[in-house]
């Protein structure tokens, strides 16, 4: 029996969206990076984590608990961004934020998302273009938070103002910007923001390990599957490439490169002739 490298992955996320564990799911994602991670010893140190606010804050109410929240995530354990080294992979392992006590705006997020569930808050991740956020719906109004800084409280006008950081006023803020982000996509973020990393760091195996994964979670993802197909062609894996290359063009026949890959095939079905 072939041992599967994402055996932990599939069984995280293979589920209905409620029972997903999201914060074992994250850590699974750093398996090919540290092969022998004890998972269930970084989801107890959550768990300590969320009994520390549990002791603070005593009172049930939202307010309260989110101050005793940031209390402790960001005083007493002095959790906070990484803007020195914002793209070092470590800041998308959830292992490694728990270790170095820093991250980027989406594995902060998932941590903070993960001691509040434990303290009988519910919050919904949110896509924010290029700074993921927090929500929580109180009172028919959405209180929106950033992990990434200290739980600050946001504003509309604030949001406004992250935007014309990060896009230089050609991005308006739009009410599908705040809306909630499943566990899945969560996940696809962040390894999505993996795969931008080792893309530009040319590290072949790593990538083809984070798209591996990224088709588990949606393995009709085409252009994900093509991008895996050309890191096969880079790794000399012609078979896999090919493979790749017509799941592809099944999904997306009329795909724009569709002419050039069906010429890729064609040199492909020499060469793998050729090897075997």
């Amino acid at each position: 029996m072939t041992h599967d490298p994402y055996r932990e992955f599939r069984q995280a996320v293979d589920r209905v969206e409620e029972k997903i564990d999201l914060g074992r799911a994250a850590l699974t994602i750093a398996l090919t990076d540290y092969p022998n991670l004890d998972i269930a010893a970084y989801l107890a140190r959550i768990d300590r984590l969320a009994l520390e606010v549990t002791q603070r804050c005593g009172s049930g109410d939202v307010y309260p608990s989110l101050a005793a929240l940031n209390d402790v995530l960001f005083k007493q354990h002095g959790f906070r961004g990484n803007e020195e080294d914002y793209y070092d992979p470590k800041n998308s392992f959830l292992n490694e934020v728990l270790e170095r006590k820093q991250g980027i705006p989406i594995t902060l997020s998932v941590l903070y998302m993960e001691v509040a569930q434990r303290i009988g808050i519910a919050l919904d991740g949110v896509g924010f273009p290029g700074h993921f956020l927090v929500k929580h719906a109180l009172d028919g109004a959405e209180l929106l938070i950033d992990p990434f800084h200290q739980g600050e409280i946001k504003s509309r006008e604030d949001l406004r103002g992250m935007l014309e950081r990060l896009y230089g006023g050609t991005v308006a803020l739009r009410s599908e910007f705040l809306k909630a982000t499943s566990k899945k996509d969560i996940l696809k973020r962040m390894l999505g923001n993996l795969k931008a990393i080792y893309l530009k760091r040319n590290n072949l195996v790593r990538l083809l390990a984070v798209l591996d994964r990224v088709i588990i979670l949606e393995p009709t993802a085409a252009e994900e599957i093509r991008d895996r197909g050309r890191v096969y062609l880079r790794l000399e894996l012609f078979q896999q490439a090919r493979s790749d290359f017509e799941a592809y063009l099944r999904l997306v026949p009329e795909a724009k490169d569709a002419a050039a890959l069906r010429e890729q095939l064609v040199s492909l079905a020499k060469q793998v002739t050729v090897i075997h």
